[in-house]
């Protein structure tokens, strides 16, 4: 689009259908390559991190693309190929629905390091905290009973 500029940096994060089939660290990284590879055919993959049960992924957003079919692309196409590699026992699916944040150009490191680093962030806080916590703090109003399954 001529005379388009924009610097649209969003973070998402998407879970693990009823936890079953854990992330493990044999090929976490792998499937984090993967899934930045989806990003890179349609955004700027800035960074794509998680735990076992859940995923974040942080990208520029181009004007013309919208946040639900890039979440929803990287979720059909990351399961697949989880699925194809046969990483799991029997058959792995995100769970429904995400969310996402928009950060400003000058909050991209911090939000990189702190996806980076879930490992040692989930050693500390469940995801369930996690995400009630980035909810809260971004003043998103939500349902529990529209939430994520969550697994203690």
């Amino acid at each position: 689009m001529a005379n388009t500029y924009t610097q649209i940096s969003i973070q998402a994060v998407f879970a693990v259908q009823n936890r079953e089939n854990f992330i493990t660290r044999d090929w976490r990284d792998d499937l984090h390559k993967y899934i930045a590879g989806i990003i890179q055919k349609e955004a700027k993959s800035l960074a794509v991190g998680g735990w076992r049960d859940h995923v974040h992924i942080f990208f520029g957003l181009p004007p013309a693309s919208n946040i639900s079919g890039l979440v929803q692309t990287v979720k059909a196409n990351s399961s697949k190929w989880i699925n194809e590699q046969n990483l799991v026992k029997g058959k792995f699916q995100w769970q429904e629905g995400f969310a996402a944040f928009s950060y400003s150009k000058s909050q991209r490191d911090a939000v990189i390091k702190y996806i980076m680093n879930q490992e040692k962030h989930h050693g500390k806080k469940s995801f369930k905290e996690e995400y009630i916590e980035m909810l809260t703090k971004f003043e998103v109003e939500y349902n529990e009973k529209y939430l994520f399954e969550f697994y203690e």
